[in-house]
């Protein structure tokens, strides 16, 4: 019941933008049009924010899905960027309305999951710490949010497709590249028995 109550939120704050925008809505606004009383919005979410955070955080986690591996991460981010696209009012109005930063922070911890898992992926078999695989992970992060930012700024006009071909032509066989520059070589230590 939770999970519905939250999903009709979502769709009332997602036809309030379009109508009007995100500064001038109100709980009271989302309540009567969701068909709730405010308190129940107060049992799901604190605030409008939170409702957005929630909804970037749900709309990313189903766009990359099971896009978690080395030959399926392109399709995980290009369903990102139409996910992006599908809901272009509600990105637009969040964009202009709350700082890039929190934006920001909504993609950066989707997509990190799916990221550490093609590193996790690449890595099986070699001797790469946990702090170099997260680094890794977090170098590709910064560079594909940012992409996805200026996209976002730009009012989404270029083709999300060429943007992640031209993504994946420039980091083809780059992660495996990064994880042999940081995998530890075994020593073999001789030990003398006295």
């Amino acid at each position: 019941m939770s999970q519905i109550t939250k999903r009709a939120l979502e769709t009332s704050l997602k036809n309030l933008l379009l109508q009007k925008p995100l500064h001038k809505i109100t709980i009271s606004d989302i309540a009567t049009d969701c068909g709730i009383n405010r308190m129940t919005f107060y049992y799901h979410f604190k605030d409008i924010y939170d409702l957005i955070e929630w909804i970037c955080m749900e709309e990313t986690a189903r766009a990359i899905n099971g896009k978690k591996t080395y030959e399926t991460w392109q399709q995980g981010f290009l369903q990102t960027f139409q996910m992006v696209l599908d809901n272009k009012p509600f990105i637009s109005n969040v964009y202009h309305s709350i700082s890039r930063e929190k934006i920001e922070d909504y993609f950066y911890a989707i997509t990190y999951d799916l990221l550490i898992g093609v590193i996790e992926e690449k890595a099986i078999g070699m001797n790469v710490s946990e702090a170099n695989k997260k680094f890794i992970a977090n170098f590709y992060n910064f560079a594909f949010v940012g992409l996805l930012m200026d996209w976002i700024k730009k009012d989404m006009q270029e083709d999300p497709q060429l943007i992640i071909n031209q993504l994946s032509t420039l980091i083809h066989g780059e992660v495996s590249r990064a994880l042999n520059k940081y995998q530890v070589k075994k020593t073999n230590q001789i030990h003398k028995n006295d």
